[in-house]
């Protein structure tokens, strides 16, 4: 569900891209955040908690309570809500913390 017209609506948001979620082509509006996008594709579950494994989404959506981590273009646990959609992307959801000791980080 998404408003398609309203005053502060810029035209922008008619021109439609092509972004990948867990290798699923999916479409989103131009000056969407990435977030959004994947809420209009009805996609609610964005990754799991580390500890106890629960679902997890947009909870804020304006960067605060980091619940809406994901992987975008091979980069972990980057903020949904505030991060704008672009032709191409490749998002994925977050299952597990970060590799920070690992082979990507230079160690």
């Amino acid at each position: 569900m998404q408003i398609t017209e309203h005053p502060v609506l810029d035209k922008k948001f008619n021109e439609e891209v092509i972004f990948y979620f867990n290798n699923q082509s999916l479409k989103a509006k131009k000056g969407q955040t990435v977030a959004a996008a994947l809420m209009a594709n009805s996609i609610r579950k964005l990754g799991a908690s580390r500890k106890l494994n629960k679902a997890r989404g947009v909870f804020c959506a304006n960067g605060r309570c980091t619940s809406c981590f994901v992987t975008i273009n091979g980069l972990e646990h980057v903020l949904s809500c505030t991060t704008l959609v672009e032709e191409g992307m490749r998002v994925s959801s977050n299952e597990s913390d970060p590799d920070v000791r690992g082979e990507s980080n230079g160690n």
